[in-house]
């Protein structure tokens, strides 16, 4: 599947056709003992593109931004960025990143924190402008080890954007935040795409990746299982959302048994379906001898179309 050039979510100029890769994965495995982490990942991210990593857990994501950002190194196969190992581009300041793992420096003030990656950054911007775009001027002057847990979040995001990196790297960055903060940080991620810097974010809201993605690439398993943007992941999904209400409570052994189930939600008398053939499912509920209610049918959210995909390459893959 190939990504289109148009306006992105994100308020991004389309990529010029062709241009120098800003992320290069070729063949790339990763093991820890046993388990493959990451299987022959090829992967090509370019400039100015808003980009949600997804996948279920155990997917490879984190595996994927160690690599990229040179915390690990793969078994086999080539990562590039810009063209150089990762550890090259983030010497050069063209890389910035906010992950949840590693701990906060304690007994400094937030604007200590942030003035020191202001600092050691190629290309730092000015600590009171990367303050007031995280949304944390109002506690600079708090420590570190007084922060809650959103509040430490945004203290990351600043972090990511203390200089005028290229590639901003986000690892579940709303996890904490409450709605406002959530929109203020998105409203700043935009701001950041609009300047023409590439932005990866892996994360489990996939309303997010919905809203602010100009593409999406599913993992799974260490590979890609999809790639393309939030609509044509829905379309690749080939599914519909059925939802009804029953007048008596429902069989929940026929209605399992229904054909083209892509997935089943039974909640006393209202039932929710995924099915890959929405006409078969409903004739198929008529045929019980049942009588729908407020009957809809309906595309799936980007949500369900996730689950439709990883179920089937699960069960796929079960059947070998």
């Amino acid at each position: 599947m190939t990504v289109r050039t148009a306006p992105s979510a994100s308020g991004a100029a389309p990529r010029a056709a062709d241009p120098a890769p800003v992320v290069r994965f070729e063949r790339v495995t990763k093991n820890y003992g046993d388990v493959r982490a990451v299987d022959g990942l090829d992967l090509t991210l370019h400039p100015g593109e808003t980009v949600a990593l997804l996948g279920p857990n155990g997917a490879g994501k984190s595996s994927t931004l160690d690599l990229l950002l040179g915390l690990r190194h793969p078994d086999s196969g080539r990562v590039e960025v810009f063209g150089t190992t990762p550890r090259q581009a983030i010497a050069r300041g063209r890389v910035g990143a906010m992950l949840q793992s590693g701990a906060l420096m304690e007994e400094v003030t937030v604007r200590e924190l942030v003035g020191l990656a202001c600092d050691l950054h190629p290309q730092g911007h000015p600590v009171d402008r990367v303050l007031e775009r995280a949304g944390i001027t109002e506690i600079a002057d708090r420590k570190v080890d007084k922060l809650s847990g959103g509040q430490e979040q945004r203290v990351r995001f600043a972090f990511a954007t203390a200089g005028a990196s290229d590639l901003i790297l986000l690892d579940e960055p709303t996890t904490g935040m409450d709605v406002s903060a959530r929109q203020t940080f998105w409203g700043a991620m935009r701001a950041q795409a609009a300047e023409g810097r590439t932005i990866l974010f892996a994360t489990h809201y996939l309303e997010e990746a919905d809203a602010i993605a100009d593409r999406v690439i599913v993992l799974h398993r260490g590979r890609v299982l999809a790639d393309g943007s939030s609509a044509e992941i829905k379309a690749m999904a080939g599914a519909r959302r059925i939802s009804f209400t029953l007048d008596t409570p429902a069989d929940e052994t026929a209605l399992r048994g229904l054909p083209a189930l892509g997935g089943i939600e039974i909640s006393g008398r209202t039932v929710r379906i995924r099915s890959t053939d929405a006409d078969a499912t409903v004739h198929a509920v008529y045929a019980l001898g049942l009588y729908p209610r407020g009957l809809e049918v309906a595309g799936l959210g980007l949500e369900q179309a996730f689950l439709t995909l990883t179920d089937a390459a699960t069960r796929k893959e079960a059947t070998r």
